[in-house]
């Protein structure tokens, strides 16, 4: 038995480089080809010249907000309900269409584990011939789908638990003795309390792939007490599998089939190593080829390989959400914007807009890094402020590397009460 899902996993870093980088062109190609919306953002690009890490951190970010405005434009015009992103349309190509909140539709194409979950599936320790206790939703959204065709994709069965109805969920699991779970953290431990109240021993459950939800270290350990070792993947409706948890439990490993980047928010400029930013991630799925597109969520990327043995890079899991946008005096202030000015200012390495004061009492200020400060750079800087936003804001000047490391460019530190 092999520890690792396939070859791909323990690849060098240049071998899996290389690899993007001679399928990342003819995905751009493709995309400019068959998604209309990708072929509108990427006018002008040419595909073949997009061949390098540093060249595709130069294409538009596509977020989740804009993907969402074209596909309900679209659909009120009477046109593609995926608003032009996919590169399938109904018919023996697309078996399932599904919906996230918004609503979002997501195709589904006919390529074996469509959503790339087997890998995640199998590093939390199951293997082909078991039996699943699947209790992801099989209505709208695609989790139950996702991990029923990655679980199909590594040779095991699955029982279609859903959600609800707690006490045959029990049922069926002591008597199908499936070898573990996959759904939310929270619906397990509720039916491990019900078997427990039930009286009901469930000697096969002693494994679970976690997801759609935070998974703490003490319900961890709540698990583990019970027999129940618990790993977590990270997975979106739109691209499917993007990391994934494994034995060494040091952070999650990206997917073999995903290109990511860590971008500061508002903007799609690369953060340092370590530094926490917007996940970014393009897609070589050829059925919904997303070019950068920004989830929304944060994380940051982790030194060094995995103990497990596998190569590619981790990241530290979510950390939250992206979009930062406050109201302040009555207009909207976006991390866009605090990055419209930063670029007007070289000396500047990280701001961080902080937002105080109690009820309809907001002040503004901007706190900037900055190791080479020239003479007048605050009043310059409040400048741009009031030309950006049109509001006033003060300046702070701060020491490189004493900005938090948490993802914020918008601080909302106002009292509510």
């Amino acid at each position: 038995m092999t520890e690792y899902y396939d070859a791909l996993e323990t690849r060098t870093h240049q071998a899996r480089e290389a690899a993007w980088m001679q399928a990342l062109p003819l995905q751009i190609a493709h995309a400019q080809a068959h998604a209309p919306a990708l072929a509108s953002s990427l006018a002008g690009v040419q595909a073949s010249a997009v061949n390098s890490l540093a060249a595709l951190a130069r294409l538009p970010v596509v977020r989740k907000q804009e993907l969402l405005d074209l596909q309900k434009a679209s659909r009120a015009a009477g046109g593609d309900v995926f608003g032009g992103f996919s590169a399938l349309r109904f018919g023996a190509h697309m078996p399932r269409v599904f919906a996230s909140p918004g609503l979002i539709y997501e195709p589904e194409g006919t390529q074996r584990d469509y959503w790339r979950m087997a890998r995640a599936i199998f590093a939390a320790g199951f293997r082909p011939g078991e039996l699943i206790h699947n209790s992801f939703s099989y209505h709208f959204t695609p989790a139950g789908s996702m991990m029923e065709t990655g679980a199909h994709a590594l040779g095991c069965t699955v029982f279609a638990g859903g959600t609800g109805q707690t006490e045959q969920q029990v049922g069926a699991m002591a008597e199908l003795q499936p070898a573990g779970y996959i759904g939310t953290p929270s619906f397990l431990k509720i039916i491990l309390e019900k078997a427990s109240e039930m009286g009901v021993a469930l000697p096969s459950m002693r494994k679970a792939l976690l997801s759609g939800e935070a998974f703490p270290p003490s319900l961890r350990d709540w698990l583990a007490e019970r027999g129940v070792q618990g790993y977590q993947c990270y997975a979106t409706a739109d691209v499917g599998l993007i990391a994934y948890e494994t034995a060494s439990r040091e952070g999650l490993v990206l997917d073999e089939g995903v290109i990511v980047e860590i971008v500061r928010p508002g903007t799609g400029d690369p953060v340092a190593a370590g530094e926490v930013g917007e996940v970014v991630v393009t897609s070589l799925n050829p059925a919904y080829p997303l070019i950068r597109f920004g989830t929304g969520d944060l994380s940051a990327v982790l030194p060094g390989p995995c103990p497990s043995g596998r190569t590619n890079t981790r990241i530290r899991g979510w950390m939250g959400r992206a979009d930062q946008t406050t109201k302040i005096r009555g207009m909207f202030v976006h991390p866009k914007q605090v990055a419209d000015i930063v670029r007007r200012f070289p000396e500047v390495l990280r701001a961080r807009l902080v937002v105080s004061g109690a009820m309809a009492q907001d002040e503004m200020t901007l706190k900037v890094e900055s190791a080479n400060a020239s003479e007048g750079l605050s009043a310059r800087i409040s400048e741009a402020i009031r030309d950006v936003t049109k509001l006033r804001g003060t300046v702070e000047l701060a020491v490189p590397g004493s900005l938090p490391n948490d993802g914020k460019v918008i601080e909302d530190a106002r009292s509510y009460q």
